[in-house]
């Protein structure tokens, strides 16, 4: 066992979903597999949270929960306390997620220790400048800053600070070109986005663009995954569109369904749209998940997501509400699906965490 304790500190953390979670538990794990000793301290987010303790069981590292409560200013006192318990013990503090960038930027004023900011997106994208500030208070404390992308890098350029680019990873032995399950969608051609229904995911940007793509695809069916936050709203928009017909919300799915459903994809689309409040798709992991499946990807180049897709090569970048655009790449994917699926498994496998960690550990030593 390397003797160095790295202390993840993270505002999300599986099961429950969320991008910030995904990365933070790989991070965790692929750090444990190179012999680091790990300690990670996440919320509490399920509050019958037998899923999480279940969870956090057969991992190979610690994870310590802020339990939920009320008043919540106390919880918010105990994640500050355990941190600082940990802190003082570790080799290199790692902090992702918003609350936890504040934390860990408070914790090092009473402890000195090697600290990291991973930086996603939307908590370096404020729009309240009281917000804005305190964030950027909190990156000065920081020695490293890591942004999962080219475009987070760009959001805190007027810091004038040293900012690496490290992408987000994927666990390619989850991801088989062989689907374990099978299913057939409705469509001709499938386009699928998986993701939270909202905004930033730019599911309604897809449905907007709808009109123009069933003149050239009469049959073209549009499939939306995952927790319906705005499905209900963005289904009236549909209906106001006239295209309701040929759209599919399907809810959260299970690992092998949602593996099932991408095998039975031609085309995944991610669109994503800033927020009035400034959530941004600070990467896009849902698109290399595709990818890993061999499913080329059509994504906004506004974004985050233009890391994510090799523009050309595992997919294309399109501007926003470009229409013709997305017709014109969802030709030239339908025209040679076997090019591009190659060329998008061939992206993915770049992205592998076996390789990416070794960015994070070259921070370590």
């Amino acid at each position: 066992m390397n003797k160095k304790r790295i202390l993840i500190v993270t505002s999300e953390f599986p099961p429950q979903p969320g991008g910030i979670g995904n990365h933070a538990y790989h991070l965790a794990l692929y750090l444990a597999k190179n012999q680091y000793e790990v300690h990670v301290i996440a919320d509490q987010r399920d509050a019958e949270n037998a899923e999480e303790v279940a969870f956090d069981a057969i991992l190979p590292f610690a994870v310590q929960r802020i339990a939920l409560r009320q008043p919540r200013f106390l919880m918010y006192f105990n994640r500050i306390l355990k941190t600082l318990r940990s802190f003082k013990r570790a080799h290199l503090v790692i902090a992702t997620g918003k609350f936890s960038l504040w934390n860990v930027a408070f914790c090092s004023l009473i402890y000195k220790r090697s600290t990291l900011a991973v930086l996603h997106g939307s908590e370096v994208n404020f729009k309240t400048r009281t917000t804005q500030k305190a964030i950027e208070a909190s990156l000065k404390r920081f020695d490293n800053l890591v942004a999962v992308s080219h475009y987070t890098k760009a959001l805190i350029a007027h810091l004038h600070r040293d900012v690496t680019v490290i992408p987000n990873g994927i666990a390619l032995e989850k991801w088989p070109m062989i689907p374990t399950k099978k299913t057939t969608l409705p469509g001709s051609p499938v386009l699928t986005t998986v993701g939270r229904v909202s905004t930033r995911k730019g599911q309604l940007q897809v449905i907007h663009l709808l009109p123009d793509l069933l003149r050239w695809y009469p049959n073209l069916q549009y499939h939306c995954v995952g927790i319906p936050t705005e499905a209900p709203a963005f289904l009236k928009q549909a209906q106001a569109l006239g295209v309701e017909l040929h759209v599919t919300f399907h809810g959260a799915l299970s690992d092998d369904a949602l593996q099932a459903t991408l095998q039975a994809t031609d085309v995944f689309v991610m669109l994503s749209t800033e927020s009035p409040t400034g959530d941004v798709e600070g990467f896009g992991i849902a698109i290399l998940e595709a990818n890993a499946l061999g499913i080329p990807a059509i994504g906004s180049k506004n974004c985050g997501i233009a890391d994510a897709i090799e523009d050309g090569f595992s997919g294309f970048l399109v501007p926003d509400f470009d229409a013709a655009a997305v017709t014109r790449y969802v030709s030239r994917i339908l025209a040679e699906p076997l090019v591009y699926r190659e060329q998008a498994r061939s992206w993915a496998e770049q992205h592998d965490w076996n390789q990416i960690i070794l960015h994070y550990i070259a921070f370590i030593r």
